[in-house]
């Protein structure tokens, strides 16, 4: 009986977050990606820019500690190689402050930066504000950036099983198309 208590709290929550809005739209595909500088789980500071070069896998998500977040964030960890084969990086963020990450890359084990977006500013800008029970929180979407800057994929509310997959997948076929003159 308590499981079923659990099974439909999870589903209701579930639910909810999907009820969940963007104050902003999210920058559409051919677009430059819109620049931020924000705090690293390692207490440092990285922006946009820096990656400059590199694809970019940038994914929003809710919560350090929850259990989807944690799933998504292990699948990236557990690709991280193939990510790192083709020249792109792993950026996480949520609006946890960067000690929040620093716990949750401990705990979890992860070794891609996670970034904190404590005010909500850059997931509002990526259209990736939700709000919870009161509460402003990063909506769970993913947006794949070109090595010039621009926005060259975007997936919305995400399922963070096989997320990891999804987005490796739509990397090889990115690196395949042939720039356009």
């Amino acid at each position: 009986m308590t499981k079923r208590i659990f099974l439909c709290a999870l589903l209701i929550a579930a639910v909810v977050a999907q009820v969940a809005y963007a104050t902003t739209e999210a920058p559409a595909v051919g677009t430059n990606a819109p620049d931020f500088t924000l705090t690293t789980n390692e207490g440092n500071q990285a922006g946009l820019k820096d990656f400059r070069g590199k694809w970019v896998v940038l994914y929003f998500y809710p919560k350090d500690f929850t259990g989807g977040c944690t799933l998504e964030a292990h699948n990236f960890q557990t690709d991280l190689a193939k990510y790192q084969a083709i020249n792109a990086v792993i950026l996480g963020v949520s609006v946890d402050t960067a000690e929040s990450h620093k716990s949750f890359c401990a705990k979890e084990g992860l070794t891609f930066k996670l970034l904190s977006d404590s005010e909500g500013k850059v997931s509002d800008t990526y259209g990736s504000v939700m709000e919870y029970q009161g509460a402003k929180l990063s909506a769970r979407n993913t947006f794949i950036i070109n090595p010039e800057g621009k926005i060259a994929k975007v997936f919305m509310k995400v399922k963070p099983a096989g997320h990891s997959e999804e987005v490796l997948a739509a990397l090889a076929e990115l690196q395949k198309e042939k720039p356009v003159n």
